[in-house]
């Protein structure tokens, strides 16, 4: 759990004024109660603020030693009716709901404590927990949020269940699901969220949903002890006698239960005409949080369900971990034009030969630089570092990064007359060497916004797609004269 100086969001408060590249928490713990789908058990739900990188985590209070789990698709081991995570024999059930619900209001970080085996089911979608977390409010934190964006399309297919299942580029996280049951009462569907911050008004109030011939078989292996009418959509598809009807009557302890032939389980009022699809959607986003990562791309569901989402959601971090380093990674274009030439960065920096060490910019932005170093056999440093092995000096990779990170300093500053003297070096590290031949691709990117004159930036060197060197670098900003 944190505390933080910074003012919350008032609760309600659209995520699309949220900073999306920086981490967000809940400002206070908040809680809730009620039963368990298929427990039948009254739990209490709390969320609590959690610090930057912490992700979500649920904590079973109720046991010793209030063991955590982490929401993570590596951890799930049952999705017949839902998604349970389980470590070392301890489980915790039907997560999915709650955890849309932190992603479409844009939180990154959240403690959850649960005094049961299982999720409270509330209405069966995840309109309370939204309605929770605008209570407690969302606070900023002040760390970056590390977006991985799909590079590639990345697709999965279940030949049995034929569910097909795809994620490709784009530059927000958007989702698409379509549903075929078969059904003259639902239909083939589809629902679209083309921005997150759609989430809360078109897909949280979306409720649960299961056909009569589900439910039964549900209600014949005693898995539904905390059903309810009131937490589920019952679609009915067949015929009901008497006998069925007096059943149903007893199990929701109700004196009044009316089924048609084809519909909906008490003539239930949809909230949205494609509600089932919708809810879909809104599983998906649940079950896509197991991975642990922000995504930015386009996810393209057909017949989804959690087996396959859960599954999807291990392809999709297996893709990451394979591929996270070259994330980020600036890409050399020497045919494109440069931002700033060689003679427009000797006016800015006050370096001359044999120091100019930066040759042009190639990307510049309120946030960042790229510059390049195109290294020849005829640099002054070859003659006498390592002659028989020449290996660039990795203090000058250093000295390359400060005086790119200097144009970027000076440019903030609104350029003219200024200098950048660096302060500090924290967590140099050297990958990879440089040799003659190499393009050297040099990456500033600020960390804080300038005070006071005062920058601090993290410098990378890449040869290709391979990091030569990294460095956390501090400068200052001063007016010449």
């Amino acid at each position: 759990m944190i505390s933080t100086e910074k003012k919350p969001y008032i609760g309600g408060m659209n995520t699309a004024q949220f900073n999306p590249d920086k981490q967000h928490t809940i400002s206070k713990s908040v809680s809730i109660s009620g039963t368990g789908l298929h427990t039948g058990a009254m739990v209490d739900l709390t969320l609590n603020p959690a610090s930057p990188g912490f992700g979500f985590q649920f904590q079973r209070v109720d046991l010793p030693h209030q063991p955590i789990i982490k929401a993570d698709c590596d951890l799930v081991t049952d999705v017949s009716r839902g998604t349970t995570l389980e470590v070392n024999g301890v489980k915790v059930s039907t997560v999915e709901h709650v955890l849309a619900a932190l992603v479409g209001m844009g939180v990154d970080n959240c403690l959850l404590e649960i005094n049961g085996p299982e999720m409270p089911i509330m209405d069966g979608s995840s309109q309370p927990f939204i309605e929770l977390i605008e209570d407690a409010g969302i606070v900023e934190q002040d760390a970056a949020k590390i977006w991985y964006s799909i590079d590639d399309n990345i697709y999965y297919y279940d030949e049995k269940k034929r569910v097909e299942m795809v994620a490709m580029p784009a530059k927000e996280y958007q989702v698409t699901t379509l549903i075929d049951f078969n059904s003259p009462v639902l239909g083939t569907q589809h629902a679209g969220l083309k921005h997150i911050n759609e989430f809360k008004d078109e897909i949280a109030p979306c409720r649960t949903f299961c056909f009569l011939h589900e439910l039964e078989m549900l209600l014949d292996n005693n898995l539904i002890k905390g059903g309810d009418i009131n937490n589920a959509i019952v679609i009915v598809d067949k015929a009901v006698g008497e006998q069925e009807m007096s059943r149903l009557k007893k199990v929701f302890h109700k004196d009044n239960i009316e089924v048609k032939s084809e519909g909906y389980l008490n003539n239930l009022e949809l909230r949205f005409p494609n509600e089932a699809a919708r809810h879909k959607l809104l599983d998906v986003i649940g079950d896509l949080a197991l991975i642990g990562y922000p995504i930015k791309g386009r996810i393209i569901a057909n017949r989804p369900g959690h087996s396959t989402n859960v599954e999807f959601a291990k392809q999709i971090k297996q893709h990451i971990k394979k591929n996270k380093h070259t994330q980020g990674i600036p890409v050399y274009n020497p045919d494109q034009p440069p931002v700033y030439d060689q003679q427009f960065i000797e006016k800015t920096l006050p370096h001359r030969y044999p120091f100019a060490l930066v040759d042009k910019v190639i990307e510049l932005s309120d946030t960042h630089i790229v510059g390049i170093k195109n290294v020849t056999f005829n640099e002054w440093f070859f003659q006498g570092h390592f002659p028989g092995n020449p290996v660039m000096p990795g203090v000058l990779q250093i000295e390359a990064l400060a005086q790119c990170g200097g144009i970027l300093a000076i440019n903030l500053s609104g350029g003219g007359e200024h200098d950048t003297y660096f302060l500090k070096i924290d967590n140099c590290k050297f990958k990879n060497m440089v040799r003659p031949g190499d393009t050297l691709v040099l990456k500033m990117e600020l960390i804080a916004p300038i005070r006071r004159g005062i920058c601090e930036m993290k410098g990378t060197t890449y040869v290709g797609n391979k990091v030569c060197s990294e460095a956390i670098l501090v400068a200052q900003i001063v007016k010449r004269g």
